[in-house]
C-alpha cells in the first residue's frame, strides 16, 4: 500500500513539474492570454521543476527496485509452496496405493479438468477415466472431486504448514506496574 501511495505521489510530482516547464509555452500555443511573470521567478520555477523531475525519476527507480525485489520474493515463495503441494500430493498418492495411471488422473482431476479432457490428454476412453476416478475416490476414502481437493487443502492449512505466530511483545515496565496495581 505504501508503494502505491509513493508511486502516486511521484507521478503527481512529475506531472506538476512538467506542467511548470511547459505551462507558459502551452498557453502561448493555445492563444490563451496570460500575464508573464518576472524572469527571475520563472528561472527559479524552471530550476525547481527540473530538480523535481530528476528527484522523481530517482525515487521512481528506488520504488521500482523494491517492487521487483518483492515480486521476486513472492515468486520464490510460490515456487516453494508449489513444490510442497506436489510433495504432499505424491505422498498421499503413494499412501493410497494409486497406480501410475491413477496418479495422473488424480492430478488432472485436482487441477479441475473434466473427465472428457482427461481422457483426451491421456489418450484413453472416458469410461476408463471414470473407472480410474472411482478407484481414486475409493482408495482415498472420499466420494468426489470436491472432497478429494479438500483433503489437500486441509493438509496445507494444517497448523504445522502455517508459519508460527509472532509472539506478543512483553508489556512495558510502566504498563506491568499499572496492571498489577489497577
Amino acid at each position: 500500500m505504501r508503494d502505491r501511495i509513493a508511486v502516486f505521489l511521484l507521478l503527481f510530482l512529475q506531472v506538476l513539474c512538467a506542467a511548470v516547464l511547459v505551462g507558459g509555452t502551452l498557453l502561448t500555443l493555445l492563444g490563451i492570454q496570460h500575464r508573464p511573470i518576472d524572469w527571475e521567478i520563472r528561472e527559479l520555477l524552471e530550476i525547481g521543476a527540473v530538480l523535481g523531475l530528476v528527484f522523481g525519476a530517482l525515487l521512481s527507480v528506488i520504488v521500482l527496485g523494491r517492487m521487483l525485489k518483492r515480486q521476486k520474493r513472492a515468486e520464490e515463495q510460490l515456487r516453494q509452496v508449489s513444490g510442497a503441494f506436489m510433495e504432499l500430493m505424491q505422498t498421499r498418492f503413494r499412501d493410497w496405493g494409486l497406480t501410475s495411471a491413477e496418479r495422473d488422473v488424480a492430478l488432472f482431476a485436482i487441477k479441475g479438468l473434466s473427465t472428457q479432457e482427461i481422457a483426451v490428454l491421456r489418450g484413453t476412453a472416458e469410461g476408463t477415466v471414470k473407472a480410474q476416478t472411482n478407484a481414486i475416490y475409493r482408495k482415498s476414502g472420499v466420494s468426489g472431486r470436491p472432497q478429494l481437493l479438500s483433503l489437500f487443502i486441509e493438509d496445507l492449512m494444517d497448523d504445522e504448514m502455517l508459519p508460527a505466530p509472532v509472539p506478543a511483545p512483553p508489556p512495558e515496565p510502566e504498563e506491568a506496574v499499572l496492571r498489577a496495581t489497577g
